[in-house]
């Protein structure tokens, strides 16, 4: 009962946030002389704590998916941010690019937290409470939440939506405060067995606070509509997972930020 009341809102919201197109503006930052255009949404109705969310989009950049879910979640009152990792001038138009980009974020994990850290002093420029801020990305972004929290950016919570979980063996382990929710497809083919465990050994040698859901039937990417619905490829939408998992990530701003409005 409490899952359809739920999800009775959540399809509410959306439709709402599609008519009215929410809030989302051109936001531009630097990192050094490199400009960088990220995209910020202010609530009409901000919950109490001021709560946000930055968002960490897929290895193609900021794209439809990533902005959905600024749009919804500013609907609920949070204020959000999604991050511009590449920067102007290295945006990628296909897969092949997009591999190479986010390919060196992952060799490079200190200028991947440091874009990160940056969006983030971003969002909260824009109004959002420093001590109220959960990160969460979709695929190479999802490595990036994950990375927030290796780099103890002084963050709540992060999630990972289908995101890849290795991490390079020669960096130490350090402990992690920020709660850590991933939410994986069950036959994800981009994330073997022993990146799972791996993964699950980290956390617990961290100390860390977290949870790894799993989404019968899905692959790669399931809460992007544009991916597709053949998982054979690997990578495809799965609409009940997409449900399921952006119920869980409610579930989590409300334990670690709230949502509750004025």
């Amino acid at each position: 009962m409490k899952f359809t009341l739920r999800l009775t809102c959540l399809l509410i919201i959306l439709f709402s946030v599609n008519r009215l197109h929410a809030q989302l503006s051109p936001h531009i930052y630097f990192d050094g002389t490199k400009k960088l255009n990220g995209e910020a949404a202010v609530p009409k109705i901000a919950t109490k704590k001021k709560a946000g969310v930055l968002i960490i989009p897929a290895w193609k950049g900021i794209d439809d998916n990533s902005r959905h879910s600024a749009e919804a979640l500013a609907a609920l009152g949070y204020y959000t941010f999604i991050a511009d990792i590449y920067g102007e001038g290295n945006y990628p138009t296909n897969s092949k690019e997009a591999a190479t980009q986010a390919g060196y974020y992952k060799k490079n994990v200190k200028d991947y937290q440091r874009r990160i850290q940056l969006a983030l002093n971003q969002l909260i420029k824009s109004g959002a409470d420093s001590s109220k801020i959960v990160v969460i990305g979709y695929c190479f972004g999802g490595t990036g939440a994950l990375e927030a929290a290796r780099a103890g950016l002084p963050v709540q919570g992060v999630v990972s939506f289908h995101g890849g979980l290795w991490r390079d063996t020669v960096r130490s382990i350090q402990p992690i405060a920020a709660k850590v929710l991933v939410l994986h497809g069950a036959d994800d083919p981009n994330v073997p067995q022993k990146d799972i465990l791996a993964f699950q050994n980290e956390m617990r040698a961290a100390k860390a606070d977290w949870q790894m859901v799993y989404y019968a039937n899905a692959v790669h990417s399931f809460t992007d509509p544009a991916a597709g619905n053949d998982n054979s490829k690997g990578a495809a939408y799965n609409a009940l997972a997409a449900q399921r998992s952006w119920l869980a990530l409610l579930d989590f701003l409300d334990e670690t930020v709230g949502e509750e409005t004025k």
